[in-house]
């Protein structure tokens, strides 16, 4: 396999995105992994590198991505605008610049010139601002590829939680759980887990919507009379699906170390557990899409932009998660292309074993 060539864009030029890209990029050892692509400016990118103080981080300018170098970071020059970067604040250039170097990174997409994207934060104030359409980078990515059922899926090593739904009012939250709704999800999910992340036969739990799955129809219906069976016709077509699992009690006795993935019913009942287990490690990737996405599990943070101190775990990991994906969707590609090749490397694992 040659080397996975890495979109990057850059979010919110007044946040902490271009830190942790300089920081995560200037690790040991990326540049032997990828060949990182950031769409921004080369000027804005020498502005951070300032702040962060790394002179031994280089990289090579372009106005394409057609002709990119190896074993550099590359920078495609979106604008030629001289940017006013005020830190911290939001501004006028905070989502107009966000916007263009992610709409130019997806015409890439789009066009082959790179294989996945990882996504630095944006703030959704300065994006409405600059007439960017959509809740969020998952929804905008969803509608640029036509793709209609998408799911919001958060990692790292030990644990993944989908979204049935993502950003909605919680008032709204109950009228969109339907069966339609979370046998899609679900069977995204498995999907994802298999092909993305190279799990057989997933072990996936289901997490109930009202506390204490709503105690037998006493706080609520919707465990009975929708989840519960969509799980039982999940597992008739195959699906390893198990629960509703009252939430606190799953994640406070530590139940959610035996699956292989979560399925939350909204935003904050799934995030919330996962960034509190996870924080700094943990990575949004956004299962269902033709391409790959993923990005680091923080915001802007304009409260400690340009003040160098902000972590590039998460943003590393995106990096790393981004890679793993691609390679994992390349072999099974390839597997099932050629059954006679699978069956081959069951037989070299089943060897292996004696």
């Amino acid at each position: 396999m040659d080397k996975i060539r890495l979109g990057i864009s850059i979010g919110d030029i007044n946040g902490i995105g271009l830190e942790v890209i300089i920081k995560a990029l200037n690790h040991q050892g990326i540049l032997n992994l990828c060949t990182p692509v950031v769409y921004g400016s080369s000027k804005v990118v020498s502005y951070h590198k300032n702040i962060v103080g790394l002179d031994d981080f280089h990289f090579s300018t372009t106005n394409g991505a057609e002709r990119l170098k190896k074993g550099v970071v590359n920078v495609v020059n979106c604008w030629q605008d001289d940017v006013s970067i005020t830190l911290g604040k939001l501004s006028d250039s905070s989502g107009k610049y966000a916007k263009i170097s992610l709409e130019q990174a997806v015409v890439d997409l789009k066009n082959g010139y790179i294989d996945a994207l990882i996504t630095a934060p944006i703030n959704k104030k300065a994006m409405h601002d600059a007439s960017f359409e959509f809740p969020g980078h998952t929804e905008f990515l969803a509608d640029a590829f036509d793709i209609k059922n998408h799911l919001m899926f958060m990692v790292n090593d030990n644990l993944r939680v989908g979204l049935v739904t993502n950003h909605l009012p919680l008032k709204d939250v109950p009228a969109a759980i339907t069966k339609e709704a979370i046998t899609k999800k679900l069977a995204l999910l498995n999907k994802s887990l298999i092909v993305d992340f190279g799990i057989d036969k997933p072990k996936i739990a289901v997490l109930a919507l009202n506390p204490h799955a709503s105690d037998d129809g006493i706080i609520g219906d919707e465990e009975e009379n929708i989840i519960r069976p969509v799980v039982i016709e999940a597992k008739k077509k195959g699906i390893m699906a198990m629960g509703p699992f009252p939430a606190d009690g799953f994640f406070g006795s530590s139940q959610y170390s035996k699956f292989d993935g979560i399925l939350a019913m909204y935003h904050d009942q799934g995030l919330i557990p996962f960034k509190a287990l996870s924080f700094g490690e943990g990575v949004n990737f956004t299962a269902g899409l033709p391409i790959v996405r993923t990005s680091p599990d923080h915001g802007t943070a304009y409260e400690i932009a340009g003040q160098n101190k902000a972590n590039p775990s998460s943003f590393r990991q995106a990096i790393f998660v981004a890679i793993e994906v691609v390679k994992n969707r390349w072999r099974h590609k390839e597997m099932n292309a050629n059954p006679l090749k699978k069956k081959e490397i069951s037989l070299d694992k089943k060897e292996n074993l004696k």
